[in-house]
């Protein structure tokens, strides 16, 4: 409400000086075409992208490649804040943009920028276009909506003169139930309003005469096709998608050029008009041919000229034809340009060696207004060496989103070894869009561990204890199969002090050693411990085993000689006659 009062406020700013500015800025002298090789988009050569297009041929222009404003800038650089106050009038008024106008274009910008932010989409483009099309909409004269009232037409594209376009909207944008006329401040035909048009003002409808749609739809219609634009090659193929002429490429330019040095805001209803218009020449059987009278060159005085309409404008005149190209291809409407592609709610990636994951790997492909895109091929793939792989085994697989544009990978299995890896999610071509997730293989774990027989273990100073020692481990009462353990001779139960002395193991080449770190559980989560050995040193010790998980074991190990036995006398013979006793 506070911006729209505003706008209120400067509809009603308008001066005399103002007014003085804007009659200077038509009579102003014009600069050459602006090359392609300047702004930030870089250099690229039109006729690689499209040539002019005859009349009558519409594939691929928004527009129906309907008449537009020829008036270059002008040759001052525009007044920047901060910059020299003592710029002639034309090039302050030129370089001004009714307010309503320049808040439509930002806010074009922004919001593509969150949809298709590898487009790149510059506010000063649609600026270009605007003032190209309409003359910033006529100057900014727009209600508080920012509607354009009266509304904006081209001409009917009754074949006289210009395309031959039959109505399509039944007259409901253009009021002409017979053929079709461009619309509103960005000029857009019927047919292609009906694919591309936004409610970018929020007020429920998408009206072509409105500067905040139709800046919205020009936007997404110019970064169709996967284009950056900040790459010169695809801003050209992108503004001449829009009317098929390389005069209206260099004229849409020459402006862009133009605003990225500097613009300022000014009242709505303020801005200068543009005065002349493209002049397609008429339909075949009117009698008129090529002009006998060569085009003009440029003025000495002014490098380059203003060029002169010639064969370059759609329909123009010339001695010459241009040499047929490939029409330029149709953009794809917003509702099936892909856009971007985000998370759909993949949680934690964490597995334990050998188990499935519990989560899977999903991601979101919205289109390029933000909403679901279905039937997107999308390829993810494991990295890492931890020898995970999707159900199947496989490492990369290609699954298409669904009808509420998500995708969600088969399941994973974590390999053998711990460690880290991630997925990739990859979709589109020109432009792939990428998404990475960090996934985590953790050691197989047991929660208890235990002897599985509670026999003495007894050995002699320096023998070999006779009994093996086994164990089994356990996660969630389950068998726990793989699960490392490490064996050790500690003087105390928690196994804070190791013991240098009493029982010890031995390594491959025969020496003593008190602690093993190699071994691992079987299939049955059972571990047989190697042979153990007792030293000179009588007394009990303890051995504690430690699985991967934290669950652990004290056993008893005793280290004591033999007792010694005496033989016992014989028991006398039952059948020998005892001695005679005396009476």
């Amino acid at each position: 409400m506070a911006a729209h009062m505003r706008r209120r406020l400067r509809k009603g700013a308008t001066t005399t000086a103002v007014a003085a500015a804007a009659v200077a800025a038509l009579a102003a002298s014009q600069a050459p075409a602006a090359t392609l090789a300047d702004g930030s988009a870089g250099s690229g050569d039109p006729k690689a992208a499209g040539e002019d297009t005859a009349s009558g041929e519409t594939d691929g222009a928004a527009t129906g490649n309907s008449p537009y404003y020829t008036d270059l800038p002008p040759l001052v650089t525009p007044d920047k804040p901060g910059s020299s106050s003592n710029l002639p009038a034309a090039g302050s008024a030129e370089a001004g943009i009714p307010a309503s106008v320049l808040a439509a274009y930002k806010q074009a910008e922004r919001t593509v920028a969150t949809t298709d932010p590898s487009c790149r989409l510059p506010w000063q483009l649609l600026a270009a276009i605007g003032k190209v099309e309409s003359g910033q909409a006529r100057g900014g004269r727009v209600d508080a909506n920012g509607t354009a009232s009266p509304r904006i037409l081209g001409p009917a594209l009754n074949g006289q003169g210009f395309a031959l376009i039959k109505d399509t909207d039944g007259g409901a944008y253009d009021g002409d139930a017979v053929h079709d006329r461009a619309v509103g401040p960005m000029q857009f035909i019927p047919s292609t309003w009906a694919s591309w048009g936004q409610d970018a003002n929020g007020d429920g409808r998408k009206d072509p005469n409105n500067i905040y749609d139709a800046a919205l739809a020009a936007g997404r219609y110019l970064c169709a096709n996967d284009r950056d634009l900040a790459l010169a090659a695809d801003l050209d193929q992108a503004v001449l998608s829009y009317n098929r002429s390389t005069e209206y490429l260099r004229t849409v330019r020459s402006w862009y050029s133009y605003y990225q040095r500097g613009t300022h805001e000014i009242p709505d209803g303020t801005g200068t008009l543009p005065s002349t218009p493209s002049t397609p020449s008429p339909s075949p059987g009117t009698g008129s041919g090529p002009s006998a009278t060569p085009s003009p060159k440029p003025s000495p005085d002014k490098p380059g000229g203003k060029p002169s309409p010639g064969p370059s404008k759609p329909g123009g005149g010339g001695s010459t034809s241009p040499t047929p190209k490939p029409p330029t291809p149709k953009p794809t409407p917003p509702s099936a340009t892909f856009g971007s592609l985000e998370n759909a709610g993949t949680g934690p990636l964490r597995a334990t060696a050998g188990q499935e994951f519990d989560e899977r790997v999903s991601v979101l492909a919205r289109n390029a207004v933000g909403a679901p895109l279905a039937k997107v091929p999308v390829t993810f793939t494991v990295t890492g060496g931890t020898g995970t792989l999707f159900a199947g085994g496989k490492k990369t697989v290609t699954v298409r989103t669904g009808a509420d544009g998500t995708a969600t990978a088969p399941k994973l299995r974590a390999g053998e070894k711990a460690g880290e890896f991630t997925v990739t999610a990859v979709a589109g071509t020109v432009r792939p869009r990428t998404l990475t997730y960090a996934a985590t293989v953790t050691a197989r774990q047991a929660d208890a561990i235990a002897r599985t027989d509670e026999k003495a273990l007894v050995a002699a100073p320096g023998e070999k204890f006779a009994d093996a020692v086994t164990v089994k481990a356990t996660y969630k009462d389950a068998a726990a199969a793989g699960v490392a353990v490490t064996a050790t001779m500690v003087k105390d139960r928690l196994g804070v002090i190791d013991n240098d002395k009493g029982p010890y193991f031995k390594d491959a080449d025969g020496k003593p050693v008190r602690t093993l770190t190699t071994l691992t559980t079987d299939a049955d989560g059972q571990l047989r411990l190697p042979e153990i050995f007792a030293d000179d040193n009588e007394g009990t010790y303890l051995l504690r085993l430690t699985t991967e998980g934290g669950a652990s074991v004290v056993i008893e190990l005793t280290v004591k000689a033999p007792e010694e036995t005496t033989p016992e006398e014989p028991a006398p013979d039952a059948t020998e006659t005892p001695a005679a006793t005396k009476p």
